[in-house]
């Protein structure tokens, strides 16, 4: 899994890699977390807000920085989507920073 943080190093932003990493550590995720602050390389990925967390390429959320509990949840759920190809990674439950499909 490569997590990326979208940011030019705002408190915001700085925020966001600290939860980030902290959540992976506590998850014991394998995974490589890359501090993106070059503004053209944010710019390919068309979001509006900073900062932004990008997960294989993916956005997942733009201009928010989660609780503790709730980027372990999305990191927890990203290793889980991957499992579950049906869409059922969520048991029914889709949250607003969901990136499966509308079946789960």
């Amino acid at each position: 899994m490569i997590i990326k943080i979208l940011g030019t190093g705002c408190p915001s932003c700085k925020l966001l890699q600290k939860t980030t990493e902290d959540a992976a550590k506590a998850l014991d995720l394998k995974c490589k977390i890359i501090k993106v602050d070059d503004m053209s390389e944010i710019m390919e990925y068309d979001i509006m807000s900073l900062p932004a967390l990008v997960i294989d390429e993916k956005v997942i959320f733009a201009g928010k920085i989660p609780q503790p509990k709730e980027m372990m949840d999305i990191l927890t759920h990203q290793k889980l989507s991957k499992d579950f190809v049906d869409g059922s990674c969520c048991g029914g439950k889709k949250k607003w920073w969901c990136g499966c499909d509308d079946n789960c």
